[in-house]
């Protein structure tokens, strides 16, 4: 999206309900805006078996997938740099404390959030369907400068278990 104009301004309903959530931009190519927080965000899910026990996946740490995808690539992408950071920034923006959506893009938000975990924990799955998706965010606070990696591990600032969402079955 460009800066405020004519059209934009007269067709901002319009434009946002195609814009956002999923192409959104902002302008702050010379005055970004760091993360003040290591955030590592895992996934686990559920699935009913034909008997009707429910099965539950240990935590898969869809952060580390996201890590290792840039760690050694000399271009890496913006998408496997930013989605899945950016995706849980704004909806803890739009949802609060209380993972309560204030408003119908805080609803497109949680979707989004889900459809990016479920597709990651599917992708590597092991030919695990699921039906349900449960994610946990671990918030830590960033090491001071000169600190070792031999110093003792951080005590998170926070550790924020969302409710189970329903995933249907998009080749899971």
């Amino acid at each position: 999206m460009a800066p405020p104009n004519t059209v934009s301004t007269r067709y901002h309903r319009q434009i946002n309900a195609w814009v956002y959530p999923l192409f959104e931009q902002n302008w702050r190519l010379f005055a970004p805006d760091p993360d003040s927080a290591n955030r590592r965000i895992l996934a686990r899910t559920a699935h009913t078996a034909s008997d009707g026990s429910v099965r539950v996946s240990p935590w898969f740490d869809l952060t580390a997938v996201d890590n290792a995808a840039v760690e050694h690539n000399v271009f890496p992408s913006h998408t496997a740099q930013n989605l899945l950071r950016r995706a849980w920034t704004s909806y803890s923006d739009t949802h609060g404390g209380d993972d309560s959506a204030r408003s119908d893009r805080a609803g497109l938000l949680r979707e989004y959030l889900r459809n990016i975990a479920a597709d990651r924990v599917a992708a590597h799955a092991k030919g695990g369907a699921f039906d349900f998706i449960q994610l946990r965010v671990v918030t830590l606070p960033v090491a001071a400068p000169g600190t070792t990696a031999g110093d003792r591990p951080p005590t998170p600032v926070e550790n924020r278990l969302l409710p189970w969402w329903k995933v249907t079955r998009h080749g899971n």
